[in-house]
């Protein structure tokens, strides 16, 4: 990392899940997963991401959720916040709000369904870097949005000093191997991707924004603390124990699967907005299987 940017954490975050009870967020619910995370040795929190349900809250619940768990964590980790959006006027405007709450950084996805041009990804990007004062985390994710931040719009975005990482879950490991290579000492590589946590340490990553920490946050730190202090044996055995119930948060679109398993769980209900939906039958079973197997059920 270039010595005029600072790293946010190393380790492992939580993209948090957002609980709903009768069509409300349950805040009872979600204080009671940010103590859990927290308390379980969580790096930091990612709070209205992808696995938060963000597309189905209202700019009204984004607000109050991002007040809720900053108030909630007072202090005790880094607090990220999920600030993206297909339009760069609305990315601006819960950046800003965002920075003024006091978040440590700004989660910042790709405009999903318009398919900007990579000058557009750079203009976009560059429009929400300068409109806060708060350090950015670009968010690749071309399975959900449809585009894929290359490695030239990689390059010219590494030069602003106000984007200082990105999660990359493209899943393309040599694209990024390529990323860390020529931008590694620009900013931050986190994986966007559970399996692929212990591969882009490897690489130089800095550790992984992650699903499956919602139920295993102290084993994901683990992951990374180990490979962080050269104990590469313990990390690969943490990776190869839990991987099939990574791979599991993704047999149904995210978050379906592990909200489920937070359900089962008892840490909140199974309850989705549509278009998310319970999961099917056999994925419960599955799910109540994986989690009875590592004894993470009550």
């Amino acid at each position: 990392m270039s010595k005029n940017k600072k790293s946010i954490f190393k380790g492992a975050a939580t993209a948090i899940a957002t609980p709903f009870r009768d069509g409300e967020v349950d805040y009872i619910a979600l204080g009671r997963l940010i103590d859990f995370q927290i308390e379980s040795g969580i790096d930091a929190l990612v709070v209205c991401g992808t696995t938060g349900e963000s597309a189905t809250l209202s700019d009204r619940e984004h607000r109050e959720v991002l007040s809720f768990a900053l108030e909630k964590v007072d202090g005790r980790v880094p607090m990220i916040a999920g600030t993206g959006s297909n339009d760069t006027a609305h990315a601006v405007e819960t950046s800003k709000f965002a920075s003024r709450l006091g978040y440590d950084a700004l989660l910042c996805v790709t405009p999903y369904y318009n398919k900007a041009t990579e000058q557009g990804l750079i203009k976009s990007f560059t429009a929400i870097a300068e409109a806060s004062d708060k350090p950015i985390i670009l968010y690749n994710v071309p399975t959900r949005t449809c585009t894929n931040i290359t490695l030239p719009v990689y390059r010219e975005l590494s030069r602003h000093e106000n984007i200082v990482a990105v999660k990359e879950a493209s899943g393309n490991v040599s694209a990024i191997a390529k990323l860390i290579c020529e931008c590694g000492d620009d900013f931050d590589v986190y994986s966007g991707n559970d399996d692929q946590t212990l591969p882009l340490l490897s690489l130089g990553g800095a550790g992984v924004i992650s699903v499956v920490s919602n139920l295993i946050p102290h084993e994901m730190s683990m992951l990374c603390r180990a490979w962080f202090e050269g104990n590469i044996s313990a990390a690969r055995k943490v990776h190869e124990k839990y991987l099939s119930l990574m791979n599991l948060m993704f047999c149904e679109v995210n978050p379906i699967p592990v909200k489920t398993a937070l359900a089962l769980m008892e840490m909140c209900r199974e309850e989705f907005r549509l278009p998310m939906c319970s999961p099917e039958d056999t994925t419960r079973e599955k799910l109540r299987d994986a989690l009875n197997n590592h004894e993470l059920l009550k």
